[in-house]
């Protein structure tokens, strides 16, 4: 199983794809300079791997570089944020 990640701005958000098969999607919209992830979804069959947190930590690891804050109004990002405390200071 080969897992790539990647952004795409122009689509607002990031992507997660196992042997070339799209499976995942973080969407995000950008606010007065803050980046609101709004939604995170994995493909039923692809779910209990552990997909969405690698999607969700590259995500957040690429906000980071970008010096932006992160609202997280998907539960599963609000999750990730909570049991992972690196990534607590990204929080607007």
């Amino acid at each position: 199983m080969t897992v790539a990640l990647a952004h795409e701005p122009d689509r607002s958000r990031y992507e997660l794809l196992v042997d070339d098969e799209l499976v995942g999607v973080a969407d995000y919209v950008v606010r007065d300079g803050v980046v609101v992830f709004p939604h995170t979804a994995i493909l039923p069959a692809h779910r209990g791997r552990g997909l969405a947190a690698q999607l969700i930590r590259f995500a957040l690891d690429d906000v980071r570089r970008s010096g932006r804050p992160v609202v997280a109004s998907c539960w599963f990002v609000a999750d990730f944020i909570d049991e992972h405390p690196e990534y607590r200071d990204l929080v607007a």
